[in-house]
């Protein structure tokens, strides 16, 4: 993979780099919308394409592995081919979701047991049968398999977790240089380091993966539970040993606070569910902070939802009609909300990534994570 670092900031560790793929060129920090299914919800391609411009998606192994399924996939060509979608795709491993499912699953030596969660048959998940699935699906970033381990676990189990992701790794990357362009296209695996909230393991599971030279490298297991603060000191932490010349990624983090400082830490990349879930339950993230679309309060409100917003969402539709279409349970809510959240999420690491560049990042970053507080902190009140 190459990873051109453009830029560290100067009070900070926040950068500005790119990755170049088969299928285009990633600005970072950049966010990454998740597409679970091979689709990002209520909001079509051409949107997230060219309005949105979105330079990547996430999408998921486990969720396509069993819908619709690996021979699917292959004979439609990949899934940028069954999805109509030309720009870079990072698939996850699925080994959060088999973590998710709790009491459904086994975790042995060599891979993972479980059920699924749509028809209760079972399967089983091994580092190289994780590879070999997403070669079939084709994605250009590729995540091993691990595992997540809970909040709060204490030393023991987290070392072992970290070691057997630290085993598992192993064979990872071995399946992953065997199997070299199945589709004629590069694909790049990324590392995943774990170890809970103990900095001990966190370094340890750093250097163990980079000693195996992935293309990248994620941080795994924060976000489950956690104190912010404690997150925030585990990722400044981790990112020291991270590779300069390599990405990284923080997995499943969040908050638009968060990303900001997550960025400040050393971070590249990001995903979250939560400005497409909050979207559809009618949550969205401005730059006054959240505001929830079925309050009697937008009723006869005929303002932009957004005014220092340009996407299509708060260029044409007042909150009084965002309230309306939502109380009256209409489909178009749904869109109209994603739109705008996506929008907001990938307008903070553009505008992250001018603040690097201009030298005012850390003043910015504080200034918009205060007014979110603030507003917050009203809404309590009231």
């Amino acid at each position: 993979m190459k990873f051109t670092l453009i830029k560290t900031d100067t009070n900070s560790k926040a950068r500005i780099g790119e990755i170049y793929t088969s299928h285009g060129v990633i600005r970072t920090p950049i966010f990454m919308p998740v597409g679970t299914q091979g689709t990002v919800k209520a909001i079509t391609q051409r949107v997230l394409d060219n309005e949105i411009n979105a330079e990547i998606i996430l999408s998921n192994t486990y969720h396509l592995y069993l819908r619709p399924g690996t021979e699917i996939l292959e004979k439609a060509g990949g899934l940028h081919k069954f999805m109509n979608w030309n720009k870079p795709i990072l698939t996850d491993s699925g080994g959060f979701q088999i973590y998710s499912l709790s009491e459904l699953r086994k975790i042995k030596k060599d891979g993972v047991q479980f059920k699924s969660h749509l028809d209760g048959s079972m399967h089983y998940f091994t580092p190289q049968k994780v590879i070999e699935i997403q070669r079939s699906i084709g994605s250009d970033i590729m995540m091993p398999l691990d595992e997540c381990t809970p909040y709060p676990c204490d030393f023991d189990y987290a070392k072992k977790s970290k070691e057997l992701t630290s085993q598992w790794a192993v064979l990872n990357k071995k399946a992953f240089e065997d199997t070299k362009s199945l589709y004629g296209h590069d694909q790049y695996l990324f590392g995943i380091i774990q170890g809970s909230v103990y900095k001990e393991l966190r370094e340890s599971s750093a250097k163990d993966l980079v000693k195996l030279d992935f293309d990248g490298y994620s941080i795994g297991g924060l976000a489950v539970g956690e104190p912010t603060e404690e997150m925030y000191d585990i990722v400044d932490f981790t990112t020291d040993f991270i590779p300069e010349n390599k990405p990284r990624y923080l997995m499943g983090v969040g908050r638009p606070e968060n990303i900001l400082e997550a960025i400040a830490r050393g971070v590249d990349m990001f995903d979250c569910v939560m400005p497409t879930r909050n979207a559809r339950n009618a949550y969205l993230f401005t730059s006054l902070g959240i505001v929830s679309m079925r309050n009697s309060a937008y009723k006869d409100d005929f303002s932009p939802l957004d005014p220092n917003c340009d996407c299509y969402t708060c260029k044409n539709f007042t909150k009084s009609y965002l309230r309306h279409l939502f109380n009256s349970k209409e489909i178009l809510a749904l869109e109209l909300a994603t739109i705008h959240n996506l929008t907001f999420y990938l307008n903070l690491v553009r505008e992250s990534r001018k603040r690097i560049e201009d030298g005012t990042f850390t003043e910015w970053k504080n200034k918009f994570i205060k007014i979110i507080s603030i507003n917050l902190q009203t809404k309590k009140e009231n």
